[in-house]
Parts: C-alpha cells; structure tokens; sequence
C-alpha cells in the first residue's frame, strides 16, 4: 500500500494488485507499539485502514484477486491473474510478504495476538517481568530469546533436537544467561488457554508428556516468502528471498521489490513502508530516464 500511495502521488499510473485484504501481516498483528507517531500504539487493522485510506486520496487503484504467473523480462512486464486476465506494465514493484511457518497445533492460531508471536523484536516489551517460551533453535530463535530476556523474568527455549543450531557466539550468549532455561528433544503439542495463554503441553522424545506454565510463547521456525506466482529461473532469489540493492532494484530492469519478501536481516513494519517509498521513488526515476533506452 505503501509503494501505491508514493507511485499514485507522483502520479504515475498505478495499479495494486491485492491476493487477500489489504495490509497483508500487519492485520494479524494485534497491537503495535513501534511504529512512529503513534505515541499510545495502535491497532495492526486499524495501521492498515489508515494506510490504506491514505492511497485512497490519492486515487491509488487497486483490483483484488491472485497472480497466476508473470513474465518480467523485456521492457513489458506481463502478469496473468488466476481469473484469465492479463495485465501488462513499464515497471512492477513485488511487495508479497513473507509468513511464519506454524507449528500447527492445537491453540495456535485461536491465541494468536494473545500470547502467541512471531516475532521477539515486536512483541518482546509486552512480556515485562513475565515467564515466557520460546521455540526453535537456530540462530534467529536464539538471538531472539537473548532479547527477550530483557523484558521477561524467565525464557524458556524449547527445542526438538538435544543441540543448536545456532552459531557458537549466539550459543554462548544464550548459554551464559541466567535468565534462560533449555527443554530439550522436546516439541509442543498444544498451546492452552481461554483468552491468553497460560501454558504450553509438551511431549518429549522419551514418550514423556508435561507441561509448562507460560504467559507468552514466541515461535520462531522460520519464515516463508510468499514467492509462488514469481516467474521461475528470471529473478535472483536468496533461499527464496529476492535480493536487492540500496534502490530496492532487483537483477532484472524495471523490477523492484520492497518488505518481507527482500532477502535483508530485519522484518519490521517501518522498514518495509521505508523500502516500499525507496522502491516507487526507484520505479519513477526508471520510468523517467531508463526505460526509453529498452524499447
């Protein structure tokens, strides 16, 4: 929405290609405390209609529905929606996202914004002085856990296998803070609760069950870029994240890409609308100057 409204302002002909509602992510996202100039936090729905609002004034176009397949070489970029139709454009911004996986079980979704996140750098000051889980085991899991133990009294990370995966500097810091706890050969089962979260059941690999009382759970398995409608073998992808450089260009002439679906360290909501301003901005300047040099 982003990308649209700075492209729809510059008055370029702009049209925002939306798979579901708009605001993706962020309509998930229960409250939101770190996103400038909103001293109080506000609501991840609420964030979205204002954004959304804001394209609006400016006439942003927008058609729902879901990209089939596209085809992004040449100076014409052609994109076929899953309805038959074809739309043909100069220059095409993908800002598809990316989503968490799940450990699809019992609970999870139900508590979603209710003690259940995926993301430690978003939810982390919510957790003050709390006893908390974390799941995972890889580097992301377990930076973040060390985060985390600067709001939480207690983390616990829970982890399927009896070692980390994560790099050995990471290990240590984890290791050699007083305030994490490790359950290993452990998976969750169910998370448990009416309204928030209250516990978590677990099955150990001895055929053990337990449970743990916690008021929060943080689960970080790792993302998936939403990257199934990109045309095979013409973007460069980075464990199918696309890369790109400081004007958000990607390998191919005219193609931009902006948020959580950019290969990048950091997936946070003012970064993705600052690359998604960086991107329309990019995608004004080829139109002007470049692309009369392809055709």
């Amino acid at each position: 929405m982003t990308a649209g409204l700075f492209a729809a302002r510059g008055k370029i002909k702009t049209l925002l290609l939306e798979k579901g509602a708009a605001g993706g992510q962020v309509l998930n996202t229960d409250w939101i405390d770190n996103y400038p100039g909103f001293p109080d936090g506000i609501a991840g729905f609420e964030l979205a209609e204002k954004i959304e609002a804001q394209a609006k004034r400016f006439d942003l176009e927008t058609r729902y529905g879901e990209v089939e397949c596209m085809n992004l070489l040449g100076p014409v970029k052609k994109i076929a929606l899953e309805n038959g139709d074809l739309i043909t454009a100069d220059t095409v911004i993908i800002a598809t996202g990316s989503k968490p996986n799940h450990l699809n079980v019992p609970g999870e979704m139900e508590l979603v914004g209710k003690g259940v996140s995926y993301c430690a750098t978003c939810d982390g000051p919510f957790f003050r002085d709390q006893e908390i889980a974390v799941v995972g085991g890889g580097s992301t899991a377990v930076q973040e856990a060390v985060h985390l133990t600067k709001f939480a009294s207690k983390v616990t990370l829970v982890h399927r296998r009896g070692s980390l995966r994560a790099t050995k500097i990471l290990q240590d810091q984890a290791f050699n803070n007083d305030k994490i706890e490790f359950i290993w050969d452990t998976v969750v089962t169910s998370i448990n609760g009416k309204d928030l979260v209250r516990s978590v059941s677990l099955l150990h690999k001895n055929g053990q069950e337990s449970s743990l009382d916690v008021e929060g759970l943080f689960v970080l398995v790792g993302i998936k870029p939403n990257n199934e409608m990109l045309p095979e073998g013409q973007l460069t992808l980075e464990n199918g994240f696309i890369p790109t450089d400081n004007q958000m260009r990607t390998n191919i002439p005219g193609v931009f890409a902006a948020g959580d679906i950019c290969s990048k360290p950091f997936r946070q909501i003012v970064n993705a609308t600052g690359e998604a301003a960086v991107a329309a901005l990019s995608a004004e300047h080829y139109l002007m100057n470049e692309l009369h040099t392809q055709k």
